[in-house]
């Protein structure tokens, strides 16, 4: 344990860590059963999906569960399941806003970041910089992929209210939902 602390990011290492800990786990058939199992709850199961299609761990599951759900009115199952997902993703917007800002702003001293975001921040390329990146946050947000990266990215580069997050997430989550229950 002491040479994680000597990493230079440890709780970004440890994020990582967990991310790949968490898709060992849910390759269980147990925890695969305990999913499957989350139909029998009707809404409260699409809403315990919506919260899941948040992470990246267990958004496949989430996807599955929705694939396989044939509920009476997709639209209210998919703002149902949007209502969990942004649950989700104001808990990791928190979790990074508080515990990853000092890693942050680390990172964004080192050299590196500094030169690509010289180079992006000059005239043109800095307003495409800045769309491009709530753009792919957006499409992270919407789609399977993990949420966090895409939180991290407003929550960790950006200046974006909470309630603008929750307000874009909720929206994108939704359609994303939406579409694969559509599916």
């Amino acid at each position: 344990m002491k040479s994680l602390t000597k990493f230079k990011y440890p709780k970004l290492l440890l994020l990582v860590l967990s991310i790949i800990l968490a898709y060992y786990l849910f390759s269980i058939p147990q925890v695969s059963d305990w999913f499957a199992n989350l139909g029998s709850l009707s809404y409260i199961g699409v809403f315990i999906a919506g919260m899941l299609f948040a992470f990246g761990f267990s958004a496949a599951f989430a996807v599955g569960f929705f694939l396989t759900l044939n509920p009476s009115n997709i639209f209210i199952a998919a703002i149902i399941a949007g209502f969990g997902a942004l649950i989700s993703d104001l808990i990791i917007l928190n979790f990074i806003r508080i515990s990853f800002q000092g890693e942050f702003n680390k990172l964004k001293k080192t050299n590196t970041i500094k030169e690509i975001s010289n180079t992006l921040n000059q005239g043109f390329l800095k307003k495409t910089k800045i769309y491009l990146m709530y753009a792919f946050a957006g499409i992270l947000i919407a789609s399977p992929l993990p949420d966090e990266a895409g939180v991290t990215l407003l929550a960790g580069l950006t200046k974006i209210k909470q309630s603008a997050i929750a307000i874009i997430g909720f929206i994108l989550n939704t359609l994303g939902i939406l579409i694969i229950l559509a599916l």
